[in-house]
């Protein structure tokens, strides 16, 4: 017996094999345990409890890893997290009864009903940029709908997956929650298992390579994946507002989110002004000399580093520029003079770097949008309905804010999610625990009487039958 992180190797299994492991949290599910509703709850609790009693290791763990401040650390991970066990726990008992709908006229003496049942062994893959957060929300979900799961975090973030194995070891047997540790090749080795779901969170291509692996054993999955979300201030926007509300989100996280603004169209008419604004904002948030403010993110690795510094020559360079490669720090940058034949507008930028381009009509931003693949968010600064209503109803994005953005991410009410490129599913509050379930119909007939004209050897059956399938 050798051990593999948090998880045990037994004998006959490899680093390449964890048949032993799904197999006895089949076996562990299959016993019923998972599915009773006080399992659950106190499976919740537990957790709530723990992440409580470890939040400072928490947050020393990500200042280790991404070098996050105490206030992103909680905001954007922990509390996030909390406030989801918290809701989840308060309306559990509700989600999980049964919910009864409608029965047509044609079946008549029944009733219909709706249940939600879990699907068995979950596989969570975690990426790095939220790497506790996006390990541990889609957890909740797996949790409360009544499934086992093996977390899978990020290599990229090592001293914050460690943690995370030695949380979760110490909560649940291995039977019920693991986390196995390790990189590309453990990830491969999981994907050859036949799990009963799939949730994924990263970057497109690895999202394709997860639907293929996905696609052998008709697994379901949801792909929390990315794209390049726009940004639309228009000329009526409350600018001020909307620069400080774009810096937010654009940088917070050292821009490493996958739903912050990727680009900026700006009406040509409030470009110059929305710019000076801008860099007044970047420079409230994170000051005159960002790469030496100890509390901002850097970037995960040499590799993403280097490919973020790439973008610099694009345009020319409005604000920021700066980078520090023994940190891994780069400034809170602005571009300007970008089209998009630029090599940033390719693909989704993932860093702090935000590139502008200008408009003088709305239809020149939406042929932009539509001739790129759907991105998982979008935003819309104006203060006229007419305005908003001609973007949001002609662009199809995973979800996003009017005159903010990424607030609503955190709203349990608001099932996140993309849609084709940017993914599929979504999850956050119910919408966690309705991805974690299958939605099961059943049909409650009566035995007091019975409608003759469904059977074909009575008389003017079809004549009846016609009067209601019309």
């Amino acid at each position: 017996m050798i051990t593999n992180n948090a998880y045990t190797l037994r004998e006959g299994d490899s680093l390449d094999n964890y048949s032993y492991l799904v197999e006895n949290q089949k076996a562990f599910f299959k016993t019923g345990k998972p599915k009773e509703l006080a399992f659950r709850l106190e499976a919740l609790k537990k957790l709530k409890s723990a992440i409580q009693a470890n939040e400072k290791k928490l947050m020393n763990a990500l200042k280790s890893d991404l070098n996050k401040s105490d206030f992103d650390a909680y905001t954007a991970e922990i509390g996030f997290v909390l406030a989801e066990l918290s809701f989840t726990m308060k309306h559990l008992l509700s989600w999980v009864k049964p919910q009864k709908v409608k029965t047509p006229v044609t079946h008549i003496g029944s009733a219909s009903y709706i249940y939600s049942e879990p699907y068995g062994v979950s596989l969570i893959i975690a990426p790095w940029n939220y790497p506790f957060q996006l390990a541990i929300a889609p957890l909740i979900g797996a949790i409360a709908a009544g499934n086992t799961a093996v977390i899978k975090p990020s290599e990229l973030t090592p001293n914050t997956s460690a943690l995370l194995a030695e949380l979760i070891k110490g909560l649940y047997p291995e039977k019920y929650i693991a986390v196995v540790e390790g990189a590309v090749e453990t990830s491969q080795a999981l994907l050859k298992e036949k799990f009963d779901y799939i949730f994924f969170t990263g970057s497109v291509p690895v999202g394709r390579v997860i639907m293929e692996a996905a696609a052998k054993n008709l697994t379901p999955v949801t792909l929390e994946l990315g794209g390049k979300s726009p940004c639309i201030v228009h000329h009526d926007a409350n600018i001020k507002l909307a620069a400080k509300r774009i810096a937010w989100g654009k940088f917070t996280n050292a821009g490493q989110t996958c739903i912050a603004p990727d680009y900026l169209y700006l009406h040509k008419g409030i470009k110059e002004e929305f710019l000076s604004l801008f860099k007044d904002a970047i420079k409230e948030l994170y000051g005159a000399e960002p790469l030496n403010n100890p509390n901002y993110t850097h970037i995960v690795s040499e590799r993403h580093f280097n490919r973020l510094q790439s973008f610099l020559n694009n345009g020319e360079v409005y604000c920021g520029g700066k980078t520090d490669a023994q940190t891994l720090a780069i400034e809170p940058t602005v571009l300007t003079g970008i089209t998009w034949s630029d090599p940033i507008m390719e693909d989704e930028i993932f860093g702090p770097i935000l590139p502008v381009m200008e408009y003088e009509s709305l239809d020149e931003v939406l042929k932009g949008i539509h001739n790129h693949p759907k991105p998982l968010a979008l935003y819309i600064f104006s203060e006229h309905n007419e305005v908003q209503q001609e973007v949001l109803g002609n662009v199809s994005f995973g979800g996003g804010c009017v005159n903010d953005t990424v607030y609503h991410f955190v709203s349990p009410h608001l099932p996140f999610g993309g849609v084709g490129p940017s993914g599929i599913g979504s999850y956050h509050g119910k919408g966690s625990f309705d991805t974690f379930s299958h939605k099961k119909s059943v049909l409650k007939q009566t035995t007091l009487f019975d409608l003759p004209f469904r059977y074909p050897n009575v008389k003017n059956g079809l004549k009846i039958i016609k009067m209601f399938l019309k």
